[in-house]
Formats: structure tokens, C-alpha cells, sequence
């Protein structure tokens, strides 16, 4: 089994293969935007990787810590999809035994998550103050919750692909993006571009959560329009940086209008992080 050194050395390893990776409309070594910068990123990666592999905290308590040394450290929200998306798979890969084990026992960490998780969860997405996210009808991050963590994942799961990872197992990234990391990977050789190759094929299928909360449908199509065009001519590339022009265009595109497509790179991590996990699983 992993340890814990492994396991958190894996989660830092995902957060700066998607700073280099030069996503357009995000920050990356190529650009700062949205007035976060890569050293903001670099900073909450380390701040947050003790308490998310923390072995004492349950699942919750890993969640708010993680965000909570964020905030001290950088005094804004800049990675609290990500710790939502790594935390529960780096504690399911802490008990696997194999690659093809990590899976089941992530659902078995989504399927036995507590009212107490979802207490922990809601004090840190209160506590990061993202625009719009945790408000539904039935659930308030505000309110003591009444529901399990994966419950109330449930109940927001209709507006947040990051929610709907919580009750499909995470099938978006282990059926979906992971696939396209190994593809990319396995053409070029190179984690960076292959991390691009998720982000954009990510937009290219679905819209965004952290632009649709801000803006609702009115860039969307406009945003997966130009990501397709990304997602094309990666496939049918063999030195992706030859793209470096083009995707600086988009970037300033969606920089111009304040587009920033968060949830496609909280994505981008959490797929690098299970790519590792599984390498390193099966690596023994």
C-alpha cells in the first residue's frame, strides 16, 4: 500500500503538472489572470497537501483543513474544487492494494460518507466564499446539514459536474478523461500537454460549473465551440507546443471577458492524481 508521503507527494506532483499546463482562460506558468497568480497555486498546493493526506482527519476534516491552510496562506479561494475532487480519492487509495483496486474502494470511501463530513464540507466551502457555489433549495452551507456529504452531492448534482462525481463514482474522470490523459500521453510523451489535452476536451463535451454559476449559459456554447477547435487539433498534432499561438489567442479571448473555466482545471488535476495513483499502485 502507499504511504502517506506517497500519497501527498502524488496530490502536490497533480497540482503542478496543471500550472504548467498552459490552459486558456485559467492561470498557468503561461499566464496569471482573474488576479491569482501560479505563485498563489504553488503556495496553496503545499499549504493544503498535509492536511488532505492527513491519516487522523476523516473525510470532512480533511476537506476543511485543507482549505482552511489555503486560505491562510494565499487569503483566497484557489483550490477548493480541487481538495473536493483529490481528497476522497487520495483516502480510497490509501487502503488499495492495486490500480484496479482504487475504484472500488473509492466507492466504497462516496457510499459511507457522514452528516459529519458534510458539516466539515460546508464550514470550508463557507469558509472559501465561492461565487455561487453551495445553495440549493433543500441544502444551505450556512445551515447545519441533515444530509450526507454524498447526499447533499446528490441534491447539487443537476448544476455541479464536481457534485456528480460524488454519485457516478467519478465516472468522468476514470471513464472519460484519464482515457484521454493516457492517449495524449502515450503520443507525446509529455504530462503537460497531455494535462491540456484533458482540460480541453473536458470543455469541448461539457459546459463549465464555475462559468455557468457566474454567468449562466451565456458564453457557453461560445466556450465549447472554441475548446472542440482546441480538442481537434490536438488530436491530429505530434509537437503539441506548435499550438502555443493559437491557445495564447483563446486565452486572451476568454481573459477579455472574464471567462475562467475553474471546474475544467480542478478536472485537469484530480485526472493527473488518479493517473499517478494508478501508476504508483501498480508499481508496487
Amino acid at each position: 500500500m502507499l504511504t502517506q508521503r506517497q500519497l501527498i507527494k502524488a496530490y502536490e506532483y497533480a497540482c503542478e503538472i496543471e500550472l504548467r499546463a498552459f490552459k486558456p482562460g485559467n492561470v498557468s506558468i503561461y499566464a496569471d489572470g482573474h488576479d491569482m497568480t501560479v505563485d498563489d497555486f504553488r503556495l496553496s498546493a503545499k499549504q493544503s497537501s498535509e492536511p488532505i493526506g492527513n491519516r487522523n482527519y476523516n473525510l470532512g476534516e480533511r476537506i476543511y483543513y485543507a482549505v482552511k491552510a489555503t486560505r491562510e496562506a494565499v487569503g483566497c479561494n484557489t483550490n477548493l474544487g480541487i481538495i473536493l475532487l483529490c481528497a476522497p480519492l487520495l483516502l480510497a487509495a490509501e487502503s488499495a492494494k492495486s490500480a484496479k483496486e482504487l475504484r472500488h474502494k473509492l466507492a466504497g470511501v462516496l457510499a459511507n460518507t457522514s452528516i459529519e463530513d458534510a458539516d466539515w464540507v460546508f464550514r470550508a466551502i463557507a469558509l472559501a466564499a465561492p461565487g455561487g457555489l453551495g445553495k440549493s433549495e433543500q441544502q444551505d452551507v450556512a445551515q447545519k446539514p441533515g444530509v450526507t456529504l454524498t447526499e447533499a452531492m446528490q441534491i447539487a448534482s443537476d448544476r455541479d459536474r464536481i457534485a456528480l462525481q460524488f454519485i457516478t463514482n467519478y465516472k468522468d474522470v476514470f471513464d472519460f478523461l484519464v482515457l484521454r490523459y493516457n492517449w495524449a500521453f502515450n503520443r507525446w510523451g509529455e504530462a503537460e500537454w497531455s494535462a491540456v489535452a484533458v482540460y480541453a476536451t473536458m470543455l469541448a463535451k461539457y459546459p463549465d460549473s464555475h462559468i455557468e454559476r457566474k454567468y449562466g449559459g451565456l458564453y457557453t456554447k461560445m466556450v465549447m465551440d472554441k475548446m472542440a477547435l482546441v480538442d481537434g487539433k490536438l488530436s491530429n498534432i505530434d509537437r503539441p507546443e506548435q499550438l502555443k499561438n493559437y491557445l495564447r489567442k483563446v486565452d486572451d479571448d476568454f481573459k477579455f471577458a472574464g471567462i475562467n473555466p475553474g471546474t475544467a482545471a480542478d478536472f485537469t488535476v484530480v485526472t493527473v492524481l488518479a493517473v499517478q495513483l494508478e501508476l504508483l499502485l501498480s508499481n508496487g
